[in-house]
């Protein structure tokens, strides 16, 4: 069995569909990491649709999934971004892999756009390099294993899921991408471009390759970036 955890800060309008989702797929846990920081009706909204929400002590999305992940108690954590929906047959294909002796593992993805150039991005997904593993993704890993590995590490602000699955293949545990898409929001780039978003993410995957202070990550990001 699994324990669904999402993250989350101000995902009023969009984890009410998300939980309603999941429930009709997996017969599982879901529970909200919600940050202090949270100001709409994101809780409430949660709770309606029938997951239970943690009020997380420490904001962001490391130290709140790390958080709830230490209250689980299945074998298996599967963590899901607010903005992605996984694919119709992830609760069989997650335990297909775990059957196989597969320690943790990912999903390929799709925007909920039909621009040409995002799904040029979706195609990227499908292959297993190192821009590999982000949160879009959706991550379930082995519980002992999360444990083994610390969880997220709390001193990052962005960029925790690529520091986590780096950690996981470093240490030589089996993982598996798998190509079924998730389904992600576009938001980003319909609320930037194309070219900007792509352009700093590359920036800023480039700068923590080569060891920048996640203070510097973060002012990329913010300064680029709505």
């Amino acid at each position: 069995m699994m324990t669904i955890i999402i993250p989350t800060l101000n995902e009023g309008a969009r984890i009410g569909p998300l939980v309603k989702f999941l429930r009709t797929q997996a017969d599982a846990p879901i529970w909200i990491a919600n940050s202090p920081l949270t100001t709409d009706h994101t809780a409430e909204q949660a709770r309606a649709a029938g997951a239970r929400v943690w009020d997380c002590p420490v904001a962001g999305r490391a130290a709140q999934m790390n958080f709830v992940a230490r209250k689980a108690t299945t074998d298996l954590l599967y963590f899901v971004h607010a903005d992605t929906f996984p694919p119709l047959a992830f609760v069989k294909e997650i335990h297909e892999a775990i059957a196989q002796g597969v320690d943790f593992g990912y999903f390929s993805y799709c925007f909920d756009s039909n621009h040409l150039l995002l799904r040029l991005n979706s195609r990227a997904t499908r292959r297993d390099g190192i821009f590999a593993g982000g949160g879009d993704q959706t991550l379930f890993i082995k519980r002992a294993v999360f444990e083994e590995l610390g969880g997220f590490d709390e001193n990052r602000y962005l960029m925790e899921d690529f520091d986590l699955v780096r950690r996981a293949k470093r240490a030589g545990y089996r993982h598996r991408l798998i190509c079924n898409d998730a389904k992600v929001s576009a938001r980003k780039y319909e609320k930037n471009s194309w070219l900007r978003v792509n352009l700093v993410n590359l920036w800023v995957f480039t700068a923590e390759y080569l060891g920048a202070s996640q203070d510097y990550l973060l002012h990329i990001y913010r300064r680029h970036l709505h």
